[in-house]
């Protein structure tokens, strides 16, 4: 339990990012992380995914990072890797890992042409709706690589936990207008949880 502690900066990623999007603040900011490059003559990753973003996100963790260090009750529970490196370089390597984890999904989604914000309602589509929710966890275990390790029973713990939270979060962001609302998303992300639910044969 106690590496989950580790990803509790991660809190501070939308913190700045809600902000700036409902204003649609920085605007030179707003170009896509790809450079509009594609793959198979499809997007890498895609409009959504903006070097503004990617920026605020980042720069959201490091000040939570930051705040929370203050704090003897956390930064007391963290492994001694992440003592030596200090607040700052830790920070920066979870807000970096909270950025790059989410690359690889939006990669998958755009060459099976799933559009930004639509889901599947097929198993493999559920299942990149799960990966979805915690795809941060692999960015932050490999960009943390340097200075701690994480076991694997940690990884999959802080994935189910952080997976939860995620889903919390993007129902509040719906409903703050920090994500556009789309049906089809929200059904696809909370249908797994229904009980009793019938899915047809594809």
């Amino acid at each position: 339990m106690e590496a989950l502690w580790i990803f509790l900066p991660v809190v501070g990623a939308p913190l700045l990012h809600v902000w700036v999007l409902r204003g649609d603040l920085l605007r030179g900011l707003k170009r896509p992380l790809d450079g509009g490059r594609t793959f198979r003559g499809r997007r890498l990753f895609g409009d959504n995914k903006t070097w503004r973003g990617a920026l605020l996100m980042c720069g959201g963790v490091l000040l939570a990072t930051l705040l929370l260090s203050l704090w003897p009750w956390w930064w007391d529970r963290l492994p001694a890797g992440i003592h030596d490196a200090g607040p700052a370089l830790f920070g920066l390597l979870v807000g970096l890992g909270v950025v790059v984890g989410e690359l690889p999904n939006s990669f998958l989604k755009r060459q099976l042409d799933i559009a930004p914000g639509s889901q599947r309602g097929s198993w493999s589509g559920r299942a990149i709706t799960v990966l979805d929710q915690g795809d941060l966890v692999l960015g932050i275990w490999v960009c943390l690589l340097p200075i701690h390790v994480l076991s694997l029973a940690e990884g999959l713990l802080a994935f189910a936990v952080v997976s939860a939270i995620h889903v919390g979060v993007n129902v509040v962001g719906f409903a703050v207008g920090a994500r556009e609302w789309d049906a089809a998303e929200m059904t696809a992300l909370l249908e797994p949880m229904l009980p009793g639910r019938r899915h047809p044969a594809h």
